[in-house]
């Protein structure tokens, strides 16, 4: 009965060491818990033809690829 009693207080401890060792952040300090952020009203989609970032992200790596050495 001690056993079952040792073995139970056992794995109690090994959940509670695992579930704060996931929640502690790089410096070891504990990271409050986050909520998914919900958009603020109807998501609009963008074409990857129409979204700068991508343009910019595609000159680039044209550039880059264009042969000439590094």
């Amino acid at each position: 009965m001690v056993f079952l009693v040792v073995l139970v207080v056992a794995v109690v401890v090994v959940a509670l060491v695992v579930r704060a060792a996931a929640n502690a952040g790089p410096e070891g300090s504990v990271r409050p818990a986050r909520r998914p952020q919900r958009p603020k009203g109807p998501v609009k989609f963008v074409a990857p033809d129409d979204d700068p970032e991508f343009l910019r992200e595609l000159e680039r790596r044209a550039r880059r690829d264009d042969g000439s050495p590094t």
